[in-house]
């Protein structure tokens, strides 16, 4: 399976598939080794003791890549928050991304994923194109996690 976004568009309506990496455990070596330094979106997870992943963080990143920003995000040692650097480690870190090099596709779906996972907080701004914007997801691993 080929990851990354595919946009189709129908009457003012923008239809998103987004195609996610296999979820993989954090580490620095696998990220710097597999994990291309390309723009796109990623999500990070922590296991927590029921052995159920709890959302961390859902991003995007342009500038430096996947790779440098999962790195960054992932590592204890590059965290100056003292609540994130125990989670980081304390648990174990899971992830998944998918490339992609449009900024405007980036803030409709993450804009997406904010407003579906995390309704009580303000989401992101998205490009203002579309009137409605819905979205699918396929990955090549079944994720099931607690917000």
């Amino acid at each position: 399976m080929e990851y990354g976004i595919i946009a189709r568009e129908k009457k003012g309506e923008i239809y998103y598939s987004v195609n996610w990496s296999p979820l993989s455990k954090a580490d620095r070596w696998e990220i710097n080794a597999k994990v291309p330094s390309v723009a796109g979106i990623f999500e990070i997870y922590w296991m927590d003791e029921t052995k159920h992943l709890r959302m961390f963080f859902v991003g995007q990143t342009h500038y430096g890549g996947l790779r440098s920003e999962l790195r960054r995000l992932t590592d204890p040692e590059l965290t100056e928050n003292a609540k994130t650097k125990a989670i980081l480690e304390d648990k174990e870190i899971w992830y998944r991304y998918t490339p992609c090099n449009s900024a405007k596709i980036m803030a409709d779906v993450v804009w997406f994923f904010m407003k579906t996972y995390f309704p009580e907080n303000p989401p992101t701004e998205h490009s203002g194109r579309y009137e409605k914007i819905f979205l699918s997801e396929s990955a090549p691993d079944k994720l099931i996690w607690v917000p």
